[in-house]
């Protein structure tokens, strides 16, 4: 009446959620560990918005991401608990029961104060960070900074595979390599480790900017890494890749997925003095700080990507690292590719939500085409 009398709506009030549920079922670890310390339980405490821009999501769909397995080893658990609790608020407490799991498609259930874009109901996809809890659970809660309205095209069971890949070659390519859609046009661009979840996705985004891509991957995952759109694709396992890849035409970017001994000569594949750029997203920072503490490990990245950096400027290439960033705008334009059929979702294999401990076996036996996903929601 009020609505029909004014001829607009009443203004939002503090709401609560609908059901006034204070507990969820979840997949939670206690310590951390290797795959037995995965735990279900339907005690999990229920998410709460504790600021005005945070929504609650229903999660339809999750998926795994190696990340999540490191995490699990406790990897980067001293920037992770740092980032929780910068100020050492709850001393006394752990981070655990940690939920793990990066990747959300769902429902949104419930909006903070703050929130205009998004409204109950509406059909959402996110990538939430490492320093929250996760997303193999019933609900989650988020920003909605890192929130955008899913690909219309996707079921949720698809749309799980691609937030953390893509916003992971998103900053790669974009916010770290300054590539875009107005400045790809005809750019060689070598892919390293092109037939997992962020290689699938980035061989898919070069090609949508119109960029030549090479791609190295295993003689089995060829066909797939063609189909993507990949102009060259090359078998690192027939023959001596460096070598292999000496016979092209240098590139003009490089994304390497791999590590290890690749840094050491990948370089030189490069275009000297024309702004050519490799960017690797295997870097040391959290085992630094794991390793050696907050203070001394910040400092040792430090040294390391600033003796590295200046090493290859001298030698006419830019060297840099990129780390995975939650952006809700970034899903935007992700979302718009999507809906345009140039981007699509490449998943390896789809487990119930009570398989959980099966599909982190799955992730873990290595070789993966594309994502793991884990239907939270049958």
């Amino acid at each position: 009446a009020l609505r029909r009398a004014s001829g607009r709506a009443p203004a939002r009030g503090l709401r609560t959620s609908p059901r006034a549920r204070t507990a969820m079922p979840s997949w939670v670890i206690d310590r951390y560990g290797s795959n037995e310390v995965l735990r279900f339980t339907r005690d999990m405490v229920f998410p709460a918005i504790h600021f005005p821009n945070e929504v609650i999501i229903k999660v339809h769909a999750a998926s795994l991401n190696p990340i999540d397995l490191s995490m699990r080893s406790g990897y980067g658990a001293t920037a992770l608990n740092m980032k929780r609790d910068p100020l050492k608020l709850k001393a006394g407490e752990t981070e655990f029961p940690l939920t793990l799991g990066r990747d959300v498609s769902g429902v949104v259930m419930e909006c903070g104060l703050g929130v205009s874009y998004f409204k109950p109901g509406d059909e959402v996809w996110a990538a939430i960070p490492p320093w929250k809890q996760g997303t193999l659970s019933e609900f989650v809660v988020a920003s909605g900074n890192e929130v955008s309205f899913k690909p219309k095209c996707l079921s949720h069971t698809e749309a799980a595979a691609l937030p953390y890949v893509g916003l992971t070659a998103w900053s790669a390519f974009n916010q770290v390599g300054g590539l875009n859609q107005s400045n790809c046009s005809g750019k060689r661009i070598l892919i390293l480790g092109a037939s997992g979840g962020v290689g699938t996705f980035a061989v898919q985004l070069m090609k949508a900017w119109d960029a030549h891509v090479t791609a190295v991957c295993s003689h089995d995952a060829s066909t797939l890494v063609k189909k993507l759109g990949a102009d060259d694709v090359i078998d690192y396992k027939s023959g001596n890749l460096e070598e292999q890849l000496k016979t092209l035409p240098l590139f003009d970017f490089i994304l390497d997925n791999v590590g290890g001994s690749t840094e050491k000569w990948a370089l030189d594949l490069l275009k000297k003095w024309s702004g050519a750029k490799y960017v690797t997203l295997v870097t040391p920072f959290l085992i630094n700080m794991d390793k050696l503490g907050v203070a001394d490990g910040m400092l040792q990245t430090g040294v390391t990507v600033g003796s590295k950096t200046l090493k290859h400027l001298l030698k006419g290439v830019h060297y840099r690292w990129a780390f995975f960033m939650p952006s809700g705008p970034s899903l935007d334009e992700i979302a718009e590719l999507v809906d345009s059929g140039k981007i699509q979702p490449v998943i390896d294999e789809v487990f119930s939500f009570s398989e959980v401990p099966k599909a982190f076996l799955k992730l873990e036996g290595g070789h993966a085409r594309g994502k793991t996903v884990i239907n939270v929601i049958s």
